[in-house]
């Protein structure tokens, strides 16, 4: 498809600009320039179709700046004692992509991104790195419209429940570390990971699932082996921690690995 061949009526999200505005205004209590917010929604591949609009790159470069701000300054405040690389693996466990596309999944940002006709085609509204971009670049819009007070509400919104399950991670603060610990605590033996790759060089994606015991508990997939195992043991570490301990409230289990 040729620059600015496409036209823009069979290039609108599934969901409207106006949707979102209104769910953002209920969050952070102030009204977020529209114009801004179709901009963070824009992705690339629709800017490039349409002729060469303005796309949310630029506003996701200040978004996770804001994020990263406001998360840096929760963990310092809220972690007295924690060493400098301890905050900086906490900061890890919630600021990443596989973390932020969850987030914007629960938003349902997906629907409201607008896509060219390549990346529609591709499942682009739910690839990982589409939404966790879209979601930065929402924040960024969000600060440039109404300010830090208002972006900082709307990390708090999106970020507060991964601090909180983060603190159920290991000393480690990772999957893979935390399944080892309720194993060894429980008598399980270690975890085997069984890993298989597909695809071209530069594209592989791979599939990881992981044994206890001769039980298979967990699979994972991404583009990256840590991440496919990562996921893997964290569907693990929620089964074991479901049948071997105390039951905890849904919102307290492990909603996606980061």
């Amino acid at each position: 498809m040729g620059k600015g061949s496409a036209g823009a009526d069979d290039l609108v999200p599934l969901r409207p600009v106006p949707e979102l505005a209104d769910h953002l205004r209920g969050v952070t209590g102030v009204v977020v320039d529209e114009a801004l917010l179709r901009r963070a929604l824009t992705h690339r591949s629709y800017a490039y179709e349409m002729g060469g609009l303005p796309h949310n790159e630029r506003l996701e470069f200040l978004g996770d700046s804001v994020l990263g701000l406001v998360v840096t300054t929760t963990l310092y405040e809220a972690n007295p004692d924690d060493s400098e690389g301890q905050l900086a693996k906490l900061r890890a466990a919630v600021v990443n992509m596989r973390a932020l596309a969850a987030v914007g999944r629960t938003l349902g940002l997906g629907d409201h991104v607008f896509l060219g006709r390549g990346e529609e085609s591709t499942g682009g509204r739910d690839k990982d790195s589409i939404l966790a971009d879209t979601v930065e670049a929402v924040i960024g819009a969000v600060y440039s419209s109404a300010g830090i007070e208002a972006a900082g509400m709307l990390v708090h919104h999106l970020i507060d429940p991964l601090l909180a399950r983060s603190a159920t991670l290991g000393a480690g603060l990772d999957w893979k570390t935390s399944l080892q610990e309720i194993c060894s605590k429980h008598g399980l033996g270690s975890p085997e990971y069984l890993v298989t790759e597909d695809g071209p060089e530069h594209a592989k994606f791979f599939e990881a699932e992981v044994v206890v015991g001769g039980t298979a508990l967990g699979q994972g997939s991404g583009r990256t082996k840590k991440i496919a195992e990562q996921e893997a043991a964290a569907h693990a570490w929620g089964a074991i921690r479901e049948n071997h301990e105390t039951p905890v409230p849904t919102a307290e289990r492990p909603l996606d690995p980061a």
